[in-house]
């Protein structure tokens, strides 16, 4: 049986060894596309821009992120309750108290943002207030503030610059060979193939890059779930309320795509299939491999 610390060791090691799988895929693209377009500049110039605009979205993607949720800032006075509870925690994991947002939504949900530990968010449903025992509330807490002490806000932002880089130097390896540039010498039998599988590296690289960057977010859930059991030392209680949470069927009416992966599980809503081809493309663990792995952990 799995303890509270050995769970969230195996976690940060899959995800390490994801991102460090990430890099050499991204070095041995990059290698392949200079040989083929015969210079490195054009490599250069994409990795600069989409780190650029990367960087520029993590310093205000909290902002844009709670306005698309329609959240709103409470203090103390508005629920001393919640307040208290989210201190109480903070002072256990050693955070400075993040500012808490209530969006008006009957789903139980609830995410963590902002770009480091002083400048966190949770923002949590009115469904959630409504739906949850005091323990499992806990759990959710928990689980998000340790999104925000694993730091998965910076990591997701990394993960993000590396698919970008992919996306964007794939996008101009196929318009510069679409223009007829590349070595000279790429019309001999050998430098047809190379051309060959640099066409389709293009064309797959972004896809598999995503997928890197959805399994990554998985790890980071597991590992936040191990996070918050250390935190609250009751697994179960976030074990109910994810149970709670994914049999919800009420609709997130402002949950889309782009901000899913946020949420402590999936705001959309629908019958997913659970064939390994499929969980390829989910943003979070199965709900029954989250509750496997906490009811599995040893306090």
């Amino acid at each position: 049986m799995a303890t509270l610390y050995s769970q969230a060791e195996s976690n940060t090691r899959k995800t390490w060894l994801l991102i460090t799988g990430f890099l050499v895929f991204i070095i041995a693209l990059g290698y392949l596309f200079s040989y083929l377009l015969d210079s490195s500049m054009i490599l250069y110039i994409a990795v600069i821009f989409s780190i650029l605009i990367s960087f520029t979205s993590y310093w205000y993607s909290d902002k844009i992120v709670l306005a698309m949720a329609r959240a709103r800032e409470i203090e103390k006075k508005d629920n001393p309750e919640l307040y208290r509870l989210v201190e109480n925690l903070c002072i256990a994991s050693g955070l400075p108290l993040p500012k808490v947002y209530i969006i008006n939504e009957i789903q139980p949900n609830a995410f963590a943002t902002g770009r480091d530990e002083k400048h966190a968010v949770v923002a949590i449903t009115k469904g959630l207030l409504d739906k949850l025992d005091r323990a499992e509330l806990e759990g959710v807490i928990a689980h998000e503030l340790s999104h925000i002490k694993n730091k998965d806000m910076l990591l997701g932002t990394a993960v993000v610059i590396l698919v970008g880089v992919v996306a964007m130097i794939s996008n101009l390896f196929l318009r510069i060979t679409f223009w007829g540039g590349g070595r000279r010498d790429s019309r001999g039998s050998a430098g047809t193939i190379m051309l060959v599988l640099g066409l389709v590296a293009a064309i797959l690289a972004p896809i598999a890059a995503s997928l890197i960057q959805l399994a990554v977010s998985r790890k980071r859930e597991f590992l936040a779930d191990a996070s918050a059991a250390l935190l609250t030392r009751y697994p179960e209680g976030l074990a109910r309320a994810l149970e709670k949470i994914a049999s919800d069927s009420a609709p997130l009416k402002t949950a889309n795509t782009s901000t899913a992966h946020l949420y402590i599980s999936s705001p959309l809503r629908g019958k997913q299939s659970k064939g390994w081809l499929a969980k390829l493309f989910m943003t979070h663990p199965p709900t029954e491999e989250r509750l496997n792995a906490l009811r599995g952990m040893k306090v």
